[in-house]
């Protein structure tokens, strides 16, 4: 047996050469292209639905979620991310916002938006519902009626004698003023002015993205910007505005993904995806993600050689080969069939 181990220690040597001269220079190149084919040969011949389980995705779906999305490196990363992208932008007169955003897509998310009337109505009724937004409503055709009769007190006071009378009509406002918020009654009627306000507000608000041109005046707008460079972004809010309304964001997103109903939409998704594609054989859903053999291969060639060689390098690649292979070539039933006369 002693002459039967040295030959499995020699064929073993032998297997792992062979090993390492696979994954070595253009021979890396043919095994991969040849792996890859008897891969998805293989996957050609096994349905999604037989080897992955609705059950087993809306598991795998939800872990993903869980452990990437509340990741600590899309935590570190994210607010460095909104750095780096605001350096860039400040940076860059290359490109304009035309370059980088198709006019055709605007236009058709913009109309979409502005055709939305069941959005718009269901928004401006409950709108209706919040006391709060009454008065601001309220405040806001206040501060119209206001700037109004100052421009035109402004203009009355260059006439002689008209400037006393619009005082005196000032200070009997003041004193109804403070009579309606000392007065309940007044205070209703004030309430009930309040929700006027509002609903007037709606009314032109509904008008206007029903009659005005607002398409044709967002369009406007954009084209104004699409011609300047992308660097004239950062006029709009600082490096800090965003950093701080990525982090926002992303604090929505983890939240968010927190939630048991969140969860319930992923695994309605997963369900539909699932019905969809649980006929389909592994190797044909690649297509239907827009990739081939040849991309795959691409990609490991790309990364994969860098990774082996060092490795090699460092003799961890061929140890770990000896290591798989070892308890076979020294197995009982090896060295028997070695020892054999």
């Amino acid at each position: 047996m002693t002459q039967a181990r040295q030959i499995a220690e020699r064929l073993l040597d032998a297997q792992v050469d062979f090993l390492l001269a696979e994954v070595t220079g253009d021979r890396f190149a043919e095994v991969i292209a040849r792996d890859v084919a008897a891969v998805l040969a293989v996957g050609d011949t096994i349905r999604f639905g037989d080897v992955v389980s609705l059950a087993d995705g809306e598991e795998t779906v939800d872990r993903v979620i869980d452990r990437i999305g509340g990741s600590p490196v899309l935590a570190d990363t994210v607010g460095m991310f909104s750095d780096a992208i605001y350096d860039h932008i400040a940076a860059n007169t290359e490109y304009t916002l035309g370059d980088v955003v198709d006019r055709e897509p605007v236009e058709a998310l913009l109309e979409k938006i502005f055709g939305m009337h069941q959005a718009q109505e269901r928004i401006l009724d409950r709108l209706t519902e919040s006391p709060l937004v009454a008065t601001v409503a309220s405040r806001f055709v206040d501060k119209l009626i206001g700037d109004f009769m100052q421009a035109n007190r402004e203009r009355a006071e260059k006439i002689p004698g008209v400037s006393s009378l619009m005082s005196l009509g000032q200070s009997a406002a003041s004193r109804a003023k403070k009579a309606a918020a000392d007065s309940t009654f007044v205070g209703d009627l004030a309430g009930k002015g309040a929700l006027f306000a509002l609903k007037r507000t709606n009314n032109a608000i509904r008008d206007m993205l029903r009659d005005a041109p607002v398409h044709s005046a967002a369009m406007e707008f954009w084209d104004l910007h699409a011609d300047e460079p992308v660097a004239g972004l950062r006029e709009y809010l600082t490096q800090k505005d965003l950093n701080e309304l990525v982090q926002i964001c992303y604090e929505i997103a983890v939240t968010t993904r927190e939630k048991e109903y969140f969860g319930l939409l992923v695994r309605e998704c997963v369900e539909v995806f699932y019905t969809r594609y649980s006929d389909h054989t592994l190797s044909s859903m690649l297509p239907e993600l827009g990739l081939g053999a040849e991309d795959i291969s691409t990609e490991i060639l790309r990364y994969g050689p860098a990774v082996i060689e060092s490795a090699k390098r460092n003799g961890v690649l061929a140890a770990l080969i000896r290591e798989r292979l070892e308890p076979f070539f020294y197995s009982e039933q090896v060295l028997g069939i070695l020892g054999e006369e």
